[in-house]
């Protein structure tokens, strides 16, 4: 049974480097998706083999370069702040090594998933993606999908950055994406990374299902990560709290296609 404590993740706050946060598939809590965040200081490397996993590398702040298989693939601008909608991130198949080198002060994020087919690794810079606005009303976001499920560019992996400004909800209207039932839904486990502005601010998420087994409202804060293994997951902003969260999400299938709770069919998304 999932409860608050295993589905709210929070950061050990005495690290100022190192791993802050790590769930993996291995361990029971999802079956298809992994999620780290590392804290690197500069000149600090991190590093790592792909033998049945694919990775994405999303740089939330700082400055790093990044290489696969001894290759340099390339090198970031600096990045003050999630906030500022200018994403960089890396790509990793399996069958590969890869290593993330700290030109500053850096804090990453290291998506992943199982996978299969070998591919070339490849570079996310600000220029290559676009900002897309979503929703009306108080029910306004902004969406950098950094991997989308139209490009055949990964195995399982989609990953999304997304800003919500104060006010504002989003993942709303309620919907799911649970059932491996194509052409109507896919099933994705999905994880959401979260800073806020101001840093301590938080926000309002709840994941239920249906049945009502799963049931939990969260407030995640600044650092913090929410695990989606199933159900409806909306989340709100409250007045004076702008968002940053980042989205991963993987299963059987790389298509993202979800249900909206029918009690919310009238809203628009």
């Amino acid at each position: 049974m999932w409860t608050k404590e295993s589905l709210h993740i929070c950061p050990d706050p005495g690290k100022s480097s190192g791993k802050l946060i790590s769930i993996a598939p291995a361990e029971g809590m999802l079956e298809y998706l992994g999620f780290d965040v590392h804290l690197l200081k500069q000149g600090e490397e991190l590093h790592s083999t792909n033998d049945t996993t694919e990775t994405c590398i999303v740089l939330i702040s700082g400055k790093i370069g990044f290489a696969c298989d001894g290759v340099p693939v390339g090198q970031t601008d600096y990045r003050a702040s999630p906030f500022d909608r200018r994403p960089w991130a890396f790509y990793a198949s399996c069958k590969s090594s890869w290593r993330v080198t700290a030109e500053a002060d850096s804090e990453i994020a290291v998506c992943s998933a199982p996978a299969q087919n070998q591919r070339k690794p490849f570079m996310v810079k600000p220029d290559d993606v676009a900002v897309e606005t979503r929703g009306t009303g108080s029910n306004v976001r902004h969406v950098i999908d950094l991997m989308p499920a139209e490009k055949d560019i990964a195995d399982r992996l989609l990953v999304l950055e997304a800003i919500t400004p104060e006010g504002n909800s989003s993942s709303y209207p309620p919907h799911k994406h649970d059932k491996d039932n194509l052409p109507e839904e896919s099933r994705l486990e999905e994880t959401y990374y979260y800073h806020i502005e101001p840093d301590s601010g938080f926000a309002f998420q709840r994941v239920y299902n249906a049945s009502g087994d799963l049931d939990v409202a969260m407030t995640p804060g600044d650092g913090d990560l929410i695990i989606v293994p199933e159900g409806y997951h909306p989340v709100c902003a409250p007045h004076g709290c702008e968002l940053y969260y980042l989205n991963a999400m993987a299963g059987p299938k790389r298509v993202w296609k979800t249900t909206v709770h029918p009690d919310f069919l009238w809203l628009s998304t």
